[in-house]
């Protein structure tokens, strides 16, 4: 799966300040020799782009609301997101603040699994942030890639194994990653102009023409791409989760489960030598609704038994669910780590 969120940076400013709703928004470019940072759509309707020199831009759409970027502010919502990534795989790739790949194979058994894997997260994200993301899924990096980025903004496109093709061929060459700007003019010139074209391309032209970069080129047109995803951010967390065997109901099961889970987080703790300040208790239900509920502590912690009782208060806290709520996944995670916090600020 590939997660591309929706002019993240103007779409974060839109969202703190309504006055800024369906106005043209950039950020940065606000001086004589600035670049657009992010443009919201309103503004892409006038053709300003990120990575524009600001002049451009304000001549454009003069009209537009130039900010200061606030980065701070955007490494915060990201992190909010990224926890949402991380409630699903382990393998996550973060591209930058806004954009992730994650490997889902151990987690979807089938493209249906997957599918409804996606809409959860691109909720959740919607529910957690108040913004909107593009996920596009397939077999590999390459199509998810393309995928998500083929039906911004709030895209959601899946490629299947059989669709990799009459998904691929129609696309100008122009957005197969790896044909830059001079090497489309180039293609074009020759002829080849759709991705299907390129696919029908004879390899050796390719390779007179780009050398070895032209088999990589004829690999992608067909989809082809063996990359895996590498999770190389700095984890924010450390859990436990449990996929249950049979839908749980009782309280007390769900109890005995959450303590043995504090204790190998505690353990993990205790193993990396960190603290944390915040439990999170994850349920997910057989419909695949996540509810994470999170409390932040006075201190920091790596105990086991104050783990365990913040998820049960956590559990108890929320009681909705006993109804109409079985469960097939619980996690307990705790977050906001630190590896030496002030003496003072430790609960045993």
């Amino acid at each position: 799966m590939h997660v591309d969120m929706d002019a993240f940076y103007a779409s974060v400013e839109q969202r703190d300040d309504p006055a800024l709703r369906a106005r043209p928004v950039l950020v940065g470019g606000r001086s004589a020799r600035g670049v657009v940072a992010a443009a919201s759509y309103e503004a892409r309707q006038y053709g300003v782009r990120s990575a524009m020199p600001g002049a451009r831009a304000r001549r454009l759409c003069p009209h537009a609301v130039f900010l200061a970027p606030r980065f701070e502010r955007y490494r915060e919502v990201s992190a909010q997101i990224f926890s949402l990534f991380h409630e699903w795989s382990d393998e996550v790739e973060g591209l930058s603040l806004d954009e992730a790949y994650l490997d889902l194979s151990l987690v979807a058994g089938d493209w249906e699994e997957l599918t409804r894997i996606g809409r959860t997260l691109k909720r959740a994200i919607a529910d957690r942030t108040g913004l909107t993301a593009s996920v596009g899924m397939a077999a590999n990096k390459l199509l998810a890639k393309l995928a998500s980025d083929y039906d911004k903004p709030d895209g959601f496109v899946l490629v299947e194994p059989e669709r990799v093709q009459p998904f691929l061929d129609p696309l100008p060459v122009r957005r197969l990653p790896g044909v830059g700007r001079r090497s489309a003019e180039r293609l074009n010139e020759a002829g080849v102009l759709t991705v299907g074209q390129l696919r029908a391309t004879a390899p050796d032209l390719l390779t007179r023409m780009f050398g070895s970069h032209g088999l990589v080129l004829a690999e992608r047109a067909r989809g082809l791409d063996d990359r895996p995803v590498r999770a190389g951010r700095v984890r924010r967390s450390i859990s436990q989760e449990n996929t249950l065997s049979e839908d749980v109901h009782e309280l007390p099961a769900l109890g005995r489960l959450i303590d043995r889970q504090a204790e190998e987080v505690s353990r993990r703790l205790h193993a990396k030598g960190l603290y944390a300040r915040t439990v999170t208790l994850k349920l997910r239900s057989s419909g695949f609704s996540t509810i994470p509920r999170s409390r932040s502590l006075s201190g920091y912690t790596r105990s086991a038994s104050v783990l365990a009782a913040t998820a049960r208060d956590l559990l108890n806290d929320w009681s909705d669910w006993r109804s109409a709520f079985a469960v097939r996944l619980v996690g307990v995670g705790a977050s906001g780590l630190a590896a030496s916090p002030e003496v003072g600020e430790l609960l045993e």
